[in-house]
């Protein structure tokens, strides 16, 4: 087997590395900023130079052929040892880069940081281009899509796996529409929360763990809340709650910028406080990356920025 590794060209032994992980055209291209012609021709020459199909067709997918699955640990060793030995020489200067940057965010964190962070990216790398892409995965596709992205941002606290940095912190507040009849000098007590019904944004956590807003809930005795809409995203609670009898925890920033617009109020309700995080994450193999360092360097500078124009607010 390493016989055969030592004459794969150095080119092919990343696509090989690719392929192997990602058992998919389409995303081992992407990882390799490669089209999927070009992907396929790369899988056409290693399966003529290992005499065998690698990848093998299982219904709408691909499995791995046994040959592969034995290749596939110590492709993965070749490419650590190459990235330990070269990874630190390869400079990053954003002023004359023209290197693509691919970052997945949650649909909320896009609503916050992709304005700043392509102003601050156009200052700072103007050949530099960025591909942002909703996160959009369940259980067992988070790390695959790491190793596609250079950062995904999303909540702290469903047990991602990488590496993590804290981007920016807000706070949940209640939103309800305007005329709603249970509110009294902007507020709600813990019996209106009770008894109104609620709309609720679900995401997928591992290990079923539970939020931060359903444990204050149960604090308050408020355990068996009635959910009368369920959405898979945050930006879909104010339109749901505009014109009916149902309240929405929903950040704060969100809250400001759609109030008007929607006809909402923010209620004060005798919760504690609860605080979410969207943090970056990125692959461990990305640790030393220069233009990775980089991004997260920039990242922390529109952070910066993101926090004060919220303080000023």
């Amino acid at each position: 087997m390493r016989e055969r590794l030592r004459d794969v060209d150095a080119n092919l032994l990343l696509s090989l590395h690719a392929l192997l992980e990602e058992k998919n055209l389409t995303h081992a291209g992407e990882r390799m900023t490669m089209s999927q012609p070009a992907m396929s021709g790369a899988l056409a020459r290693l399966r003529k130079h290992f005499d065998d199909e690698l990848l093998v067709r299982v219904g709408r997918g691909f499995e791995l052929s046994p040959l592969a699955e034995d290749l596939k640990p110590a492709v993965a060793d070749a490419v650590e040892a190459a990235e330990r030995l070269l990874g630190n020489e390869r400079a990053f200067d954003p002023s004359s880069s023209s290197r693509p940057f691919a970052v997945s965010m949650s649909e909320y964190a896009m609503t916050v940081l992709s304005e700043p962070l392509m102003r601050h990216l156009a200052a700072q790398a103007p050949g530099c281009s960025l591909a942002l892409d909703p996160v959009n995965v369940g259980p067992g596709q988070f790390e695959s899509q790491l190793l596609r992205r250079d950062l995904i941002i999303g909540p702290l606290g469903f047990e991602f796996p990488g590496r993590t940095q804290p981007v920016f912190t807000d706070e949940l507040v209640c939103v309800v529409d305007r005329d709603n009849p249970r509110v009294r000098d902007s507020a709600l007590t813990i019996e209106d929360l009770q008894a109104m019904p609620h709309a609720v944004a679900e995401f997928w956590a591992a290990g079923g763990r539970r939020r931060p807003l359903e444990v204050e809930l149960e604090r308050a005795g408020i355990a068996d809340r009635t959910v009368l809409v369920r959405v898979s995203s945050l930006l879909v609670l104010p339109f749901a709650v505009s014109g009916t009898g149902m309240c929405a925890f929903i950040p704060s920033r969100l809250a400001h910028k759609s109030a008007e617009i929607l006809g909402l109020t923010i209620a004060r309700t005798p919760l504690e406080p609860v605080r979410i995080t969207e943090a970056a994450h990125w692959h461990p193999r990305r640790d030393m990356e220069p233009a990775v360092v980089w991004l997260r360097e920039l990242l922390y500078d529109v952070a910066v920025s993101v926090e004060d124009d919220l303080s000023d607010g």
